[in-house]
């Protein structure tokens, strides 16, 4: 079993704490094997009784069957499952004596499951965990769905510690192998190359892409696949819809709309599909909303994306630490320093601002520093950031961790992924 031990604990913090847990993710990435498996043996093995854990997906022909429902149907109809039919089911296995564990999988697939969820959260005796896979349960306002009594759990790819704790073997080829395959659990369990790609481009059109179209009835399937193309070969510099509009005039001769553009960037977005950053000046404390940093949460996705054809360490090496950094739980920005050369103003780049609380890590990443010249390079927007936050450089050369002169931090890529407490040496 792949573990993920990270999202477990995060669910077992939040047990019986009055909400709604909601899982979301990029489809693939496991949050119905974290729900039905991971958490539901960690329940079995602390002493709750099975018969007090319901488990229910609205995906599934067994289950429905249950209910009397029929997936046949309800796919040529169009139609939800009927919530009466549910709640019919629901009276005959809880008791309000007892305390039970509500586990439900695809659950925006019910009529008005907001309504039955927030009836079953107010009975007091039901611990609510459900997955989802619509437009709900994909935006940023998901919890408000259940009017402030929501409790969302994103769960990412696998990150590259647990990637190489199922794997184990040689760390530079397994993390030469990760940045090219990503963290889907099925890539990793995958035996060859050949099957690996082959799952991510065929899931990658007919899961990922199809989702995002029909849910917002994209008519134009080509323009949303050449934004993609154009965004999977950008990962690491600085982009924004003007940019991509003058792109699509000059090579592809089609005039696609700034407007249009932003919303496709959204839909990605909202499927997780990618993320963006945002421009942070480091002086000006503020953010800047264009131009900005665009990752795929799985590089594995932006790789087929292209066709494997692209595979360039130096830009997927800065998005492995973007996520690496997501999945620890910080906030992610750009940043930018202004600085004043010979009377001009220039703006020098931070490739990342890490922030949680009140802590916050200024991160440079550096494929290889290979001369004087190129560690002044890399250091010299560091050198101009007046505050005490720690500052850290990653490099993909196998290095012994060290602090320099200036009190910088320098860290191996592999050092910095395996070991979650790195950012505090």
């Amino acid at each position: 079993m792949i573990k993920r031990n990270l999202y477990l604990e995060e669910l077992k913090s939040r047990m019986w704490n009055d909400s709604v847990k909601i899982i979301t993710g990029i489809r693939r990435s496991g949050k119905s094997f974290l729900l039905n498996s991971i958490f539901y043996k960690n329940l079995i093995e602390s002493g709750v009784k099975e018969d007090r854990i319901i488990k229910f997906a609205f995906d599934s022909a067994t289950d429905l069957a249950k209910i009397g429902e029929d997936p046949i149907e309800l796919e040529r109809n169009k139609r939800k499952v009927n919530y009466k039919k549910f709640l019919s089911y629901m009276e005959k296995l809880i008791s309000p004596k007892e305390r039970y564990y509500l586990l439900l999988d695809e659950v925006q697939r019910l009529e008005v499951f907001e309504y039955v969820l927030n009836g079953y959260l107010s009975m007091g005796n039901l611990d609510i965990y459900v997955t989802g896979s619509n437009s709900k349960f994909l935006s940023s306002d998901v919890i408000t769905e259940f009017r402030g009594r929501g409790d969302e759990i994103h769960v990412m790819p696998l990150s590259f510690s647990e990637f190489y704790d199922y794997l184990k073997g040689d760390i530079s080829k397994r993390l030469s192998e990760y940045m090219t395959y990503g963290g889907l659990p099925r890539t990793v369990l995958a035996q060859s190359d050949r099957q690996k790609m082959n799952y991510l481009s065929s899931q990658l059109e007919k899961t990922f892409i199809k989702d995002v179209i029909e849910r917002n009835n994209i008519r134009n399937t080509e323009e949303l696949n050449e934004l993609m193309n154009f965004i999977a070969s950008g990962i690491s510099t600085l982009t924004n819809p003007a940019k991509l509009e003058k792109r699509f005039i000059s090579e592809k001769k089609v005039l696609l709309s700034v407007d249009t553009i932003s919303n496709y960037i959204k839909y990605l977005q909202d499927a997780f599909i990618i993320d963006k950053a945002l421009r942070y000046d480091v002086k000006g404390k503020s953010y800047i909303s264009t131009p900005y940093k665009v990752y795929f949460e799985d590089t594995g996705l932006r790789n087929a994306k292209l066709d494997f054809r692209q595979v360039e360490f130096t830009h997927l090496m800065e998005n492995t630490i973007y996520n690496e950094l997501k999945y620890r739980g910080y906030k992610v920005d750009v940043g930018m320093v202004e600085t004043r050369e010979k009377n001009q103003r220039k703006q020098l780049e931070v490739d990342f601002v890490a922030n949680e609380g009140s802590q916050r890590f200024y991160i440079q990443s550096a494929y290889d520093i290979y001369s004087e010249d190129k560690l002044l390079q890399e250091t010299k927007s560091l050198d101009n950031i007046s505050d005490s936050f720690k500052k850290i450089i990653i490099t993909e050369r196998n290095i012994v961790q060290h602090h320099n002169d200036k009190g910088y931090l320098f860290l191996s890529l592999e050092d910095f992924l395996l070991n979650q407490d790195s950012l505090d040496w």
